[in-house]
């Protein structure tokens, strides 16, 4: 199999033994795993609240699951496609296919197409409202943040944030249609709000390649104070957000709220303005197990919790 990168890039001869690498690279294989736990903690909280039974949702969650999967790494096949440029400016990301020339824009395109169709069709035949929500996510995270606000605004973050908190919709909608319940939005929120410290987290650790690539990231345009007082607000914004959680339960609410205090803890205790990447990198770990403790603790209870009506 040959591509050929936009430009001037050598036509590059692709070894059938780095296929599922080059794809699983193409689709941003990490950002689907981390999605797809947002999204079954959406799903569980709806098998709870609407006391459904899981194995006679079985069909619709399996197609959930791959349907939400193919979705995601479509977004992340279209904004590989858009983003060669400044991708082949930063060191994290010049190694993907999209730059190296192992993908090019009418494979990438084809890919892109194709596992948005097959991954629109199963979330519809799960539930309809699943794959309305699940092209929303797509739609947002392609154009409003990747063609527009991430090259334009120090507001990309909250942006791209719109897109980050569309899975737990997904998987509540593969249940029911049925948004009238407190339970779903306190995990939208949770979503919206963890994002912004994560994601400074990240542009921190990042600042000299987002600079080179000119990528106006808040660190990069408003400097490392703004950023750190930015993050704290957020982080405080999430322990009161942890409260939603009460009318699920108790136990889910103190947790996230626990959780939510170790990290402004964190922030506030490690900050060393000469030390940054070390801080930056600190809230970055913790941001992945902040967010991972929270979903685990909410599919938990949601599902031991029916079993236990």
């Amino acid at each position: 199999m040959k591509t050929l990168n936009k430009g001037s890039q050598p036509r590059i001869e692709l070894e059938y033994s780095s296929i599922p690498k080059v794809f699983f690279d193409t689709i941003k294989v990490g950002i689907i795993k981390s999605n797809l736990i947002a999204m079954f903690a959406g799903l569980s909280l709806a098998l709870y609240v609407f006391d459904a039974s899981f194995l006679a949702n079985i069909v619709p969650i399996i197609l959930s699951v791959i349907g939400s999967s193919l979705i995601i790494g479509a977004a992340g096949v279209f904004n590989n496609l858009y983003d060669r440029d400044i991708d082949a400016i930063m060191e994290r990301t010049r190694t993907r296919p999209t730059v190296t020339g192992q993908v090019n824009t009418k494979s990438g395109l084809i890919l892109g197409i194709t596992i948005t169709i097959i991954g629109g069709i199963l979330l519809y035949i799960a539930s309809p409202s699943a794959a309305v929500f699940g092209i929303l996510g797509l739609l947002l995270y392609v154009f409003p943040y990747t063609m527009w606000t991430k090259r334009t605004t120090i507001y990309n973050t909250e942006v791209g944030s719109l897109s980050g908190a569309v899975p737990p919709l997904i998987g509540w909608a593969a249940i029911s249609p049925e948004l009238g319940h407190f339970e779903i939005w306190a995990l939208v929120v949770t979503m919206l709000l963890w994002q912004m410290p994560h994601f400074y987290g990240i542009a921190i650790r990042r600042f000299d390649e987002y600079k080179a690539a000119n990528v106006p990231m808040l660190p990069v345009v408003k400097g490392i104070r703004r950023t750190y007082i930015q993050t704290n607000v957020y982080l405080v914004l999430l322990m009161a957000s942890s409260f939603l959680f009460w009318s699920l339960s108790p136990l889910v609410a103190i947790v996230a709220f626990l959780v939510s205090l170790a990290w402004f803890i964190l922030s506030v205790a490690t900050f060393d303005r000469n030390e940054m990447k070390k801080w930056s990198h600190k809230m970055f770990i913790f941001s992945i197990n902040h967010i991972t403790i929270v979903f685990l603790v909410i599919i938990a209870y949601s599902l031991i919790a029916q079993l236990i009506k």
